[in-house]
């Protein structure tokens, strides 16, 4: 095979044509060789293929023919003006951060250049789209050859999150968060719906009241506030107060709080009320810790407002004692219900509020007096009952009705009867978030 070394090749005249071979030959570029065109090429059969600039545009600019660019629009609108047109001239636009319906991508072609036959300016609204612009003539000017959108290329259509004890449902995930801790979400799906999450945010339910050496019974906790959203892409058996304020996520990081159960009224003292249990929160919502039961004495002191309202303390003497009110502070649906009164000659006092219920009214007897019911909720994937109000002291002189509160149910502490016996302490809250992940 013949060789020919040469720097340069031009034409025997000034604006002459080379020519390389003749009609049938193959002219065969070998591997590793790069061909720069710093001309017009034509005749190649395919056109409109960009060479992509990646110096995100982020102000309006002029573009060059033969280039792609990627344009963020976050700060604001932006326009792409175009070069003068020719026949074969390509450029291309894609969306950088999904924000084309929000702030718009304007396109302006040059001169008396049209676009898609139109001297009007073009603008591009659809998130995330790339389009490529070939110039054909001037008749039609700059045409639309191809457009597509970044979510043909996605391969997980759906949230990615960690955080928290992380247990399945079918097609649902489940994040349970006994304690406090972090929700991160680092991708989102790409059908809007499915970033709408389930959530269950529950208080730390309250103590109950204290007792003093009469025989005067404390008023039971208060449960914590229940709060619950079920997305109807999550399907399962929500609880009655599903409804709360919808969430959708972004990609970012949720700290999760989790409120602890109260603890009982002491027994040193037959006036001190039980300590109210603390708030839970997830992203926007925040359900309030129960309220304390009220200690039996003569007088007693009155229930607590909260989540759901400590029951009042037992007595005998006019005029009673007042229960603490619930869903305090008021949200929709309610959080929580009021606990429950006592009147004069009602020793036993009055049962905690719940989620579901208030708390029974203390009446003249010997009974404990029950806490308001909880609510239930499938929404880990079977169903738990949770927030329930705290049960009174029996009298006379009884014991502690049922002991303290489970831990991450948010029900309200029982009271004990009379005699400096002890109350009981609220159970603590959890916080659980449940998506679609297939």
């Amino acid at each position: 095979m013949s060789e020919v070394k040469v720097n340069k090749i031009s034409p025997r005249t000034n604006c002459g044509t080379v020519q390389l071979g003749d009609s049938g030959d193959t002219i065969s570029i070998p591997a590793g060789v790069s061909i720069t065109n710093s001309g017009t090429a034509s005749g190649f059969g395919a056109t409109g293929a960009a060479s992509w600039n990646t110096t995100v545009k982020t102000s309006t600019f002029t573009a060059v023919a033969g280039e792609g660019y990627f344009v963020n629009t976050t700060a604001g609108a932006i326009t792409v003006n175009l070069p003068a047109g020719s026949a074969g001239a390509v450029v291309a636009i894609k969306d950088y951060a999904n924000t084309f319906s929000s702030n718009n991508c304007t396109i302006a072609a040059n001169g008396s250049d049209k676009i898609g036959g139109f001297t009007d300016d073009a603008v591009i609204s659809t998130d995330g789209i790339s389009i490529t612009l070939i110039f054909i003539d001037s008749t039609r000017g700059w045409l639309v050859t191809d457009d597509g959108l970044q979510s043909s290329a996605e391969n997980n259509p759906f949230i990615v999150a960690t955080g928290g004890a992380i247990t399945t449902s079918g097609n649902c995930k489940i994040h349970s968060f006994t304690g406090p801790g972090t929700f991160t979400v680092s991708n989102l799906s790409t059908t809007p719906a499915n970033n709408v999450v389930s959530y269950m945010v529950v208080a730390g339910g309250a103590g109950a009241g204290a007792t003093a050496s009469g025989s005067y019974a404390a008023g039971g906790g208060g449960a914590g506030g229940f709060r619950e959203d079920k997305s109807p892409v999550t399907p399962y058996t929500a609880s009655p107060l599903d409804g709360a304020p919808a969430i959708t996520v972004a990609e970012q990081d949720y700290p999760i709080t989790v409120g602890g159960g109260g603890a009982a009224g002491p027994t040193s003292s037959g006036t001190i009320q039980g300590t109210s249990g603390g708030n839970s929160i997830f992203s926007t919502i925040t359900s309030a810790g129960g309220g304390g039961g009220g200690a039996g004495a003569n007088p007693a002191t009155p229930g607590v407002p909260g989540g759901s309202g400590g029951g009042s303390g037992g007595f005998d003497n006019p005029p009673g004692g007042t229960a603490g009110t619930g869903n305090t502070p008021p949200v929709s649906p309610p959080q929580g219900q009021n606990g429950g009164s006592s009147g004069a000659g009602d020793p036993p006092g009055g049962g905690g509020g719940g989620a579901g219920g208030v708390g029974t009214n203390a009446a003249p007897g010997t009974g404990p007096k029950a806490g308001g019911a909880g609510v239930a909720t499938e929404i880990r994937g079977s169903s738990v009952t949770y927030s329930a109000g705290g049960s009174s002291g029996n009298y006379p002189s009884g014991t502690t009705p049922g002991g303290n509160a489970g831990d991450n149910t948010g029900d309200g502490g029982d009271g004990a009867g009379g005699n400096g016996r002890q109350s009981a302490n609220g159970g603590s809250g959890i916080v659980v978030i449940r998506y679609k992940f297939q």
